[in-house]
């Protein structure tokens, strides 16, 4: 059977994402099916991705929702209706079946199987596709599933895969060279599921807490070889890296003994680290640490229920600057707990973090699945049969986020290290000028002074 996967992202602030969640589907299904993957940021168009349908005439199109909005309340952006007209296009042009994936699918999977009308769905890690695939060319009604959302039974997202699949990519595929061509900035993974319980995140719905490993050396070779095909910065995708201390200390060391020679960054907890732990992770090539801080602000932290506390997100910095890395700390205002006090005081340590990037995000996007989406349902600011494909944000009791908007912008004045969400359009381009340029890697180290 011939597949088509449809990367729908066309994101690019701050800048584009290698789709790398399709190309772990195309290798699932590969062995048994002919795979073709267009990229939605290549072709441009739904008339370029008419052309595509028509070419290559498939009998199924998997559809890869990554986002269903960039969950920025300063610029907002939503997606959904371009996927809409992304599934109008496969009809008008194919008889194929049509099946939505992604995580942005499997955050909402029963609201995007009414509003965009697709055959089926996989909630959850998109490899489940081949088993669905399977029955479809068989003839056998996919219904019951594990994962399978159909027109007609909601289904259930299923259990997590056992282990992380193994990654299969072509060296001269034209959405690999799209990417090499803007930045060289490719990324990989080295573990799935997250632990933690912070009551915005959708990632534990997503895949699960409990962690599960690519071994370090796997992970070592799959960078060599994107290394070898022309990459010129890795991004770590884990939901944390640095979740489990050892694991990523032992995929650092991998990377080390293989001879990965590129940089790589990765986004991480400031949890307080083992000793000497970020100099290993330097010594193996990393270069960037982000760091989902959210508040510097112990009751906020506790409201938010992070895994750490301010002083710790002071060690984290402090050992990760001490280890030459370049820092960016994410925040996260006026989610529950938040006050003008802990507002102050957020904003008061921030400016006593040295050398750092500080992206501000003022709000925070209610998703289903989250202990905040609990927390809004019972405080009457929700209902359980509304729609939240429209980005809805959590109603601080003393804050509005343009009051908080407001009050960073104040004292953002002169700093341009602070930056109101992901800096928006004139960032994007900014930043697309330098990739043209021949500059690598997320470039906001730049914004230092």
């Amino acid at each position: 059977m011939k597949i088509l996967l449809v990367s729908a992202n066309t994101n690019t602030e701050p800048y584009a994402v290698y789709p790398l969640g399709i190309e772990y589907v195309a290798a699932a299904v590969a062995d048994h099916h002919r795979v073709k993957v267009v990229d939605m940021n290549i072709l441009g168009s739904t008339a370029a991705l008419a052309d595509e349908i028509r070419s290559f005439d498939p009998a199924l199109v998997g559809i890869g929702l990554r986002n269903v909005d960039n969950t920025d309340v300063t610029t907002p952006k939503g997606f959904v209706d371009d996927y809409r007209e992304l599934v109008a296009t496969v009809r008008e042009n194919s008889r194929a079946v049509v099946v939505l994936g992604g995580s942005g699918f499997t955050i909402f999977a029963r609201q995007m199987m009414r509003f965009l009308d697709a055959d089926y769905g996989v909630a959850g890690e998109g490899e489940r596709l081949a088993q669905l695939a399977k029955a479809i060319e068989s003839g056998r009604d996919p219904a019951g599933m594990p994962g399978v959302m159909t027109r007609r039974d909601a289904g259930a997202i299923a259990p997590p895969l056992e282990r992380v699949p193994r990654r299969r990519f072509t060296p001269d595929d034209s959405v690999l060279a799209f990417y090499l061509r803007r930045g060289g900035m490719l990324n990989l993974q080295t573990k799935r599921g997250c632990r933690f319980r912070c009551v915005y995140c959708t990632y534990p719905h997503i895949e699960g807490r409990r962690m599960r490993y690519a071994p370090p050396a796997e992970a070592a070779r799959t960078a060599l070889a994107l290394q070898d095909a022309g990459a010129r910065f890795l991004f770590i995708t884990d939901a944390v890296f640095n979740a489990d201390f050892e694991h990523s200390a032992a995929v650092a060391q991998a990377f080390k003994d293989a001879g990965l020679k590129i940089p790589w960054g990765a986004f991480l907890s400031p949890t307080d680290p083992p000793a000497g732990y970020y100099e290993r992770l330097a010594e193996a090539g990393m270069t960037h640490a982000e760091f989902g801080t959210e508040a510097l602000c112990d009751p906020v932290l506790g409201a938010y229920r992070k895994p750490f506390r301010t002083a710790d997100v002071f060690r984290a910095h402090r050992a990760a600057r001490e280890a030459g890395l370049h820092v960016a700390h994410y925040l996260l205002l006026a989610g529950p707990g938040e006050t003008p006090e802990t507002l102050s005081r957020t904003l008061d340590n921030a400016e006593k973090l040295p050398r750092c990037v500080l992206f501000f995000f003022c709000g925070m996007r209610i998703y289903p699945h989250t202990d905040l989406y609990t927390t809004a349902l019972r405080e009457g600011q929700i209902s359980e049969n509304q729609s939240l494909l429209t980005p809805v944000y959590y109603r601080n009791a003393h804050l509005t986020e343009a009051a908080v908007t407001e009050t960073v912008r104040r004292r953002s004045r002169g700093r341009l290290n602070w930056v109101l969400g992901a800096g928006g359009p004139q960032t994007a381009a900014l930043m697309s000028r330098m990739y043209r340029r021949g500059y690598v890697g997320p470039l906001w180290e730049y914004l230092v002074r």
